[in-house]
């Protein structure tokens, strides 16, 4: 029988808020430190495959429209991507609001105004889900993974159609429509230096005024310490989608193996490794061979395509 834990989350996204939730359902003393005054993350898409439901099954009183599938408008070709699961759209701000509260009624503390300035003391086990800049990554000597730039912005006019518009960049980024329901948001992710020169240039040329514009930089790499006491989780260790930048998904599957492996922290990096290592690489090589192709050679590419909704194949 496993020994209750004192453990102490950094940052209170949905990572370490989902962490808090079931941590606590399984007995153990769970302290969340965020350092905003809020919870509640506002710079995400929100658009978030079926399998949200399975990890917090009461964000289905969130959804504020369904989708099918995507269009990717390439310079000479326009591509249908069918998703083999519907992706949901829902305001990540509302999602981490939900478990947070899931976590409290569990009996997660959750301390807000609270930067971490250095490890907390007194605890068993630590995991650092402080996102981006993540503290506890730097605490541990490990480098930054590499970022791209994502902005987003909202026209007010009610949309449910039921699939998204990208249209790739030529250095692998993108621009997105995405129909909210009672809004329509347009964003992109791309390189930090050129994200503001490209989403201005197709804001321009589409004659289109967004509101509520916001920015946050996505990480992509894989940080998982090897560490008896110390870890990492979600943003902070890198675990986005290549191709998208998408992290819920990804970073949710990563605290189920954290909450299976817990409380053995080699153990959880061990399965980290073995699960989504060869998933970054093909996804990365796949992601470079269809921008290739759809510049340049975009006839060899089909006019339809089914995909796994969080892993390409």
């Amino acid at each position: 029988m496993k020994k209750n834990q004192k453990v102490a989350i950094i940052g209170g996204g949905i990572c370490g808020l989902y962490l808090a939730w079931k941590l606590s359902k399984q007995g153990h003393d769970v302290s969340v430190f965020e350092k905003r005054k809020t919870i509640g993350k506002e710079t995400c898409s929100g658009h978030f495959s079926k399998r949200i439901l399975k990890f917090v099954p009461e964000s289905k009183q969130l959804i504020q429209n369904r989708i099918d599938f995507v269009l990717v408008h390439f310079p000479k070709k326009t591509i249908k991507v069918k998703f083999s699961q519907k992706f949901f759209v829902m305001s990540h701000l509302d999602l981490d609001k939900l478990v947070a509260s899931l976590a409290k009624r569990a009996g997660a503390k959750i301390f807000l105004n609270h930067e971490a300035q250095s490890l907390p003391r007194g605890f068993d086990k630590i995991i650092g889900c402080d996102g981006v800049f993540s503290f506890v990554r730097k605490s541990l000597g490990i480098k930054n993974p590499s970022f791209r730039l994502a902005i987003q912005g909202f026209v007010k006019e009610k949309c449910f159609e039921n699939f998204v518009e990208v249209w790739p960049l030529i250095n692998q980024g993108f621009i997105w429509r995405i129909p909210r329901g009672k809004e329509i948001e347009y964003g992109i992710i791309a390189k930090p230096q050129k994200a503001n020169e490209y989403f201005n240039r197709f804001l321009k040329r589409n004659k289109l005024s967004l509101r509520k514009i916001r920015s946050a930089l996505v990480p992509q790499g894989f940080s998982i310490p090897h560490h008896p006491t110390v870890t990492l989780c979600g943003d902070a260790a890198g675990i986005t989608k290549p191709w998208s930048g998408g992290g819920v998904i990804w970073g949710l599957i990563a605290a189920d193996i954290l909450l299976k492996h817990f409380p053995n922290f080699f153990n959880y990096q061990r399965a980290m490794k073995k699960f989504f290592l060869s998933k970054i690489i093909f996804s990365k090589t796949i992601t470079t061979l269809v921008y290739f192709l759809g510049f340049n050679m975009p006839w060899i590419l089909p006019q339809n395509i089914k995909m796994e909704s969080d892993f390409l194949l």
